[in-house]
């Protein structure tokens, strides 16, 4: 016979697959969805079905600050771990001032390319950090920040609403009655996609979600990143390579990638000159790297439209979330 403390664990445990569950399910569609009528398109519907919506934010917030935290025991969790790590980047390459050396290595760089470079970082004592996919706004409390967290829908009132990939980004920052009308162009220090670009359906679409915190982004500002796998260092070398390679396109340059036990945490710095960036991606390109960011669960869907990478990967090397280690 079960004891009271076994019953609750095992109800906990039921509700916690229920909630990561429904999770899946959501991102299973939106890709199915982006296959049968493009990705733009599922992604506008989706963003207009509220219920959903609401619902995942409700369950994400719930996952991340309960059964994330009590299901690591003593260990760091999930959620405070890819939050800690990007702290930790921050205070490094900000407090520290290890962007110095990074902006010396771009110089020699440029002279070399026979550049002239025309930026320069500024940043300030309290940095401005863009919590992109926020959910419930888990920076609010580092005095290091001043933190605008966004979400397609908000967990709580810590977080503003916006579709990242469609906001208008101009000359300053409007938020409206809780939604967010515009982003200033090259007005944050940091922006963070914490667990974000495996939610969006396509390549291109992440691709885009890239493109726009390149804009937003000041000279020598971090892109933080971390994505789900609980898989060894080795198993997706290759896909996180052709990540880097794709944002070097772009104008980013990686300065710090970790492998943690349930994902990939990488730092990507704002190029002082974009053609420094491409520079490496000229150089370090391989045949398997070509320009997209794709995650596994793509995989078959691109098989479907006759468009296969050349890279060694089945769709089960990455986990979507890694529930089901808990």
């Amino acid at each position: 016979m079960q004891s009271a403390h076994e019953y609750r664990k095992t109800m906990a445990s039921d509700e916690h697959k229920q909630l990561a569950q429904y999770l899946k399910d959501v991102h299973s569609n939106l890709r199915m969805n982006a296959v049968t009528l493009g990705a733009k398109e599922a992604w506008t519907r989706h963003c207009k079905n509220k219920d959903t919506l609401l619902t995942y934010a409700e369950y994400m917030e719930k996952l991340a600050t309960v059964f994330w935290e009590e299901n690591y025991g003593n260990e760091e969790s999930l959620a405070t771990s890819r939050i800690q790590w990007s702290v930790e980047l921050c205070k490094d390459y900000f407090i520290k001032k290890e962007y110095v050396k990074f902006s010396a290595k771009e110089l020699e760089i440029s002279k070399k390319l026979n550049i002239q470079l025309s930026n320069k970082e500024s940043f300030e004592e309290t940095l401005e950090l863009l919590d992109v996919g926020s959910c419930y706004n888990p920076f609010r409390s580092y005095n290091l920040f001043n933190v605008l967290a966004i979400d397609l829908c908000p967990a709580n009132l810590y977080v503003k609403e916006c579709d990242f990939l469609n906001v208008h980004i101009g000359k300053e920052t409007i938020v409206q009655e809780n939604i967010v009308k515009e982003l200033k162009q090259e007005a944050f220090d940091i922006i963070t996609f914490c667990f974000l670009l495996e939610y969006i359906p396509s390549s291109d679409l992440r691709i885009t979600a890239c493109e726009n915190a390149y804009k937003l982004l000041k000279p020598g500002g971090l892109l933080i990143i971390s994505t789900p796998d609980s898989k060894h260092v080795g198993a997706n070398c290759k896909l996180m390579k052709c990540w880097q390679y794709t944002l070097a396109c772009l104008g980013y340059t990686r300065i710090k990638y970790e492998k943690l036990k349930h994902m990939h945490c990488i730092g990507f710095r704002k190029a002082l000159c974009k053609d420094v960036a491409l520079r490496w991606a000229t150089i370090h390109k391989k045949p398997y790297m070509d320009y997209s960011i794709h995650i596994p669960q793509d995989f078959s869907k691109i098989e479907q439209n006759n468009i296969i990478p050349n890279i060694d990967i089945s769709p089960d090397d990455f986990k979507e979330l890694p529930f089901s280690d808990f």
